[in-house]
């Protein structure tokens, strides 16, 4: 796992990136009976965007990203909204071994995988984390929403003809969120012995045109973001394009995939 999400590109993902809505935490809450004695490892947490909203309910939570700059960013943010119980680990799936031995089996009451399945070997990390997990406790694989460039919406079509322009090809990953991605989720938890559930939390909310363009940059790694230069291009030719509305609405989709682990898993 390694995303080369460093230096700008992670001040983009904390500033533009969407979070989560508390119906997204009560549904893994739910799920995994999480409480005040659960501790929950958040692995690709970025800067934090479930891993905080976690905090709130649980005991600890461990944010683990093999990106020094992702976990800088995570840290401030925890200090600033007063979250104590959250420690930031410089790791990515391959640890999660490591992990188990190091905090004992049996201990954790989920993982959680948001936005970054895609950046690991699913069958080897889903059987890794098997002898971390308490009974009860299980695997989350959390898709926010579709890429902004994807969507069934005008103002998305036109974001990636801007997008094309500026690259110069056509613009066409979906980051594993479509539903072959899901489907490789689902057979990778099957398969190792996970029992599979899954839901969705629906809403909708504005999206600006800075977190638009923001998002856009977020998602690519330091060595292809744009010169400075390409990117207030990139900025003027969305809202140009966009007739100068500057808040679009966009429909957002969290989609959870839950494996969870049965009697036996954390001694095993």
């Amino acid at each position: 796992m390694a995303t080369g999400f460093g230096g700008e590109v992670a001040t983009y993902y904390a500033r533009h990136r969407r979070g989560y809505p508390p119906a997204v935490v009560d549904a893994l809450a739910a799920a995994f009976r999480l409480g005040g004695d659960d501790t929950v490892v958040d692995l690709g947490c970025g800067t934090g965007q479930l891993s905080l909203p976690l905090a709130d309910r649980v005991g600890a939570v461990i944010g683990v990203d093999p990106e020094p700059d992702m976990l800088a960013i995570a840290r401030r943010a925890a200090v600033d909204r007063g979250t104590a119980n959250a420690t930031w680990v410089l790791g990515s799936d391959s640890d999660v071994p490591a992990l188990s031995r190091l905090l004992g089996r049996g201990k954790v009451g989920a993982l959680t995988v948001a936005v970054a399945i895609h950046f690991m070997d699913r069958a080897s990390l889903f059987e890794a984390a098997r002898p971390l997990l308490r009974p009860g406790g299980g695997i989350a694989v959390v898709t926010n929403g579709e890429p902004l460039w994807t969507q069934d919406t005008e103002w998305s079509l036109t974001l990636r003809g801007c997008l094309e322009r500026m690259l110069g090809h056509p613009v066409t990953g979906r980051c594993q969120t479509d539903e072959a991605g899901r489907r490789r989720n689902r057979e990778a938890l099957v398969g190792a012995g996970y029992r599979y559930e899954e839901t969705s939390v629906r809403y909708e909310a504005p999206l600006t045109v800075n977190d638009m363009v923001g998002g856009v940059f977020s998602a690519m790694s330091a060595e292809r973001l744009p010169s400075s230069r390409q990117r207030a291009a990139f900025a003027a030719d969305v809202r140009d394009a966009l007739g100068g509305v500057d808040v679009v609405t966009e429909p957002v989709v969290v989609r959870l995939q839950y494996g969870i682990a049965g009697q036996g898993v954390g001694s095993g």
